[in-house]
């Protein structure tokens, strides 16, 4: 896939990184090893047979694509991801934007693990080390539990910590590992290295809307069905700077007021971790400020609704 504004914004620089581990490792694997992976939707050519003997497309959650996929590959239907060929697409350049994509592809699949884990543990048709993989490593794993765990590690328990000095934190644990595990998913875009570790501020900080969304869809409730189009620009910004070139004088379009980019959540999450911060300053011994005064300002930037600055 070549997303044709990845260089729009900061914004985009980082979810070109994530979505290149996604084809370049993930489904470039998946395929490779003849394991499930995940229907995407975007330039997908499936076989009429397949989709009628799965039982056609349902809407009965909001990643139709991957409930079709599920459906297909219990039946025993493989699929084949060719990374040599690519197609043009287009990525939010706007948080708001994101914040709604992401939560539909966080709380879709959980809700789907919600409606089909009995249905894959009856099928007959699939081993049961295949039916293990589905259940455990593609859904629970990755859909459910790794958000869970970066939001609740990085961004609760290792900031209260610090005011429990009896509980210590291996370094290993909080630093070395997470790392090298960052540093590995980023191999498919090398030239945004350089970004990494904003990256992984700013994936911790999603992390708590993705766990958000991914608790919605296990249980139903809300915005379980929650369907927004993303809002993607286009040439908009282009054919705004034409106009303006070709005629000065004409009016200029309405900005977005500063309340209107306000989110509270990131804000209050952001004062959290300053105070745990300031405490660690203070008081604490493992230097533990320095991380928490960064994830602050991330979790500022993204407070006053900024983290799509051109860059």
């Amino acid at each position: 896939m070549k997303e044709l504004n990845a260089n729009e914004c900061l914004l985009t620089r980082m979810q070109e990184m994530s979505l290149d581990y996604h084809f370049t490792v993930e489904q470039e694997v998946g395929s490779a090893t003849h394991a499930f992976f995940g229907f995407n939707g975007t330039a997908g050519v499936w076989r009429i047979a397949a989709i009628n003997e799965a039982g056609g497309w349902k809407d009965r959650t909001t990643v139709e694509d991957m409930d079709l996929a599920v459906r297909a590959s219990l039946r025993g239907w493989k699929f084949l991801y060719l990374g040599d060929l690519q197609v043009k697409s287009e990525l939010p350049s706007t948080f708001k934007a994101f914040r709604f994509q992401q939560h539909r592809w966080s709380c879709g699949p959980a809700n789907l693990f919600r409606k089909m884990v009995m249905e894959i543990v009856r099928n007959k048709k699939v081993r049961f080390w295949k039916k293990v993989y589905v259940i455990y490593s593609f859904f629970f794993v990755r859909k459910i539990i790794a958000h869970m765990v970066t939001f609740s590690f990085y961004c609760v328990v290792l900031p209260l910590t610090i005011l429990v000095p009896e509980v210590k934190v291996p370094i290993w644990g909080a630093v070395y590992i997470p790392s090298v595990i960052t540093i590995l998913n980023s191999v498919g875009t090398p030239r945004s290295i350089h970004l990494l570790f904003y990256w992984i501020l700013f994936e911790n900080v999603m992390s708590l809307h993705r766990t958000k969304a991914t608790l919605i869809g296990l249980l139903e409730t809300g915005r379980a069905n929650e369907w927004v189009v993303t809002e993607k620009l286009g040439n908009t910004l282009q054919k705004a700077a034409d106009a303006k070139k070709s005629n000065p004088k004409a009016p200029r379009k309405l900005r977005f007021k500063f309340t209107e980019r306000i989110n509270t959540l990131e804000l209050g999450f952001s004062a959290f971790l300053f105070l745990c911060g300031c405490y660690d300053f203070v008081n604490g011994k493992n230097s533990y400020f320095i991380y928490l005064w960064l994830q602050t300002v991330t979790f500022l930037i993204t407070g006053i609704g900024y983290v799509g600055t051109i860059i």
